[in-house]
Order: C-alpha cells, then sequence, then structure tokens
C-alpha cells in the first residue's frame, strides 16, 4: 500500500496575498516608526511646544530683564594700530570677554574714524560697546532677558549658531516624520478610520476658519 499525499493547492489568488503581505508590513514600519521616534524626538519636541507657549506671551516675562552698564580704558594702541590697519580686533574682543564676561558670540565689529562699535549676541542676552578710539575709554550696555527669553531665542533659532540650527531643522523633519506615521496608521485602525480623519479635517478646518476670520 503507497502512501499517497495531496498536491498542494494552488493559491488562488497571489495578488491579493501579495497586497495583503505588504500592507501587513507597512502597518509594521508606520507603528514603529511612529512609537520609536516619538520616543526618541520627545524631549526636543516637548521644548519646541512648551516655548510655543512662552513665545506666544512675552509680554508676561518682561520683568526678567536687567540692564548693565560697564565703564572702562582699554589699550589705545589696539584702537589705532602703528602698522596703519583699522583696529586690533582680536585683542580688544578677548579684552571685553575677559574683562566683563561677554560670552555670546561676535555679532558686529563697526569702525568709525573716531568711534568703535562692538555687540554681542547670544539667546537672551545683547552686548554692546561704544569706544572712543582717541582716549580708548569706553561704554559697556549688557542686557540679559532671563530665563525665558533664552528658551524664545533657542525656539525661534535667534543668535544660537549653526549647530543649534541643524538642532532645529533635525527637529522639523522627526515631527513631520512622526505626523505622518500616525497619519500612515490610522488607515490601518479600520474601527477607528473614520472618525480619526474627521477629527483631522475638523482640525485642519478650525485653523483656517481662525486665519480668515480673527487673524488681521
Amino acid at each position: 500500500m503507497t502512501n499517497t499525499q495531496p498536491a498542494p493547492i494552488a493559491d488562488p489568488n497571489p495578488r491579493k496575498n501579495h497586497y495583503l503581505h505588504w500592507k501587513r508590513k507597512i502597518a509594521q514600519w508606520s507603528r514603529w516608526l511612529h512609537i520609536y521616534l516619538s520616543m526618541v524626538s520627545f524631549a526636543i519636541l516637548f521644548f519646541f511646544a512648551l516655548t510655543g507657549i512662552t513665545l506666544n506671551h512675552q509680554d508676561r516675562f518682561t520683568s526678567q530683564s536687567k540692564t548693565s552698564r560697564y565703564h572702562g580704558t582699554m589699550n589705545v594702541v589696539w584702537l589705532r594700530p602703528p602698522s596703519g590697519k583699522d583696529a586690533a580686533r582680536l585683542e580688544i574682543v578677548e579684552y571685553l570677554r575677559k574683562t566683563h564676561g561677554v560670552k555670546a558670540a561676535l555679532s558686529d565689529f563697526r569702525v568709525d574714524d573716531n568711534q568703535l562699535e562692538v555687540s554681542f549676541k547670544g539667546p537672551g542676552y545683547e552686548a554692546d560697546v561704544f569706544i572712543d578710539r582717541e582716549s580708548g575709554k569706553y561704554e559697556v550696555t549688557e542686557s540679559r532677558m532671563g530665563l525665558v527669553a533664552i528658551v524664545n531665542d533657542l525656539h525661534k533659532g535667534r543668535d544660537t549658531g549653526a549647530a543649534w540650527s541643524e538642532v532645529i531643522d533635525v527637529s522639523a523633519v522627526l515631527m513631520c516624520l512622526v505626523s505622518m506615521s500616525g497619519l500612515v496608521l490610522i488607515f490601518f485602525l479600520h474601527k477607528r478610520r473614520v472618525s480619526g480623519l474627521m477629527a483631522l479635517a475638523i482640525g485642519a478646518l478650525l485653523c483656517v476658519i481662525v486665519y480668515r476670520i480673527w487673524v488681521p
């Protein structure tokens, strides 16, 4: 007696099975991206969300701003070098940093016939220096706007340098990926698909209505 096994039944619809396979793959990858990108980017996304609130209410934190003025005299040789150059920029900037604790980036260095102006700017910080080229006397006006001003400037990327500019770009990409992966996922939640898309449409419509009616 010989054992005979039934011949395998051919797949009646291989195209459909291929479609279902890729559908499951897309759902898995979307879920993976949404979960782990949300966790990786949680801190920076939370930072930009929170500072969006403080940025929208800057007038409530103006009391944190403090302005100080300092006076001094520096080496006149730096202001009118014998070599005929305009001014010894490096020596002047380093002197101001060391003497008055200026840590922000140099934003402007302007040389006139009788006066020299130096400006430093950073997040929540400004320092303007006016130097008399004849006597070497100078005045420093330093403004420290407080912690909220610092985080607001970080949110805007104002006077933050190239490295933080890259952080803002990466954060924007992560926000887009998290949003898009969440949108893709809603199409695989059959019981929530319609209500989810309706919520999306309502949210977008509310933004348009507020803009059209109440924004000057």
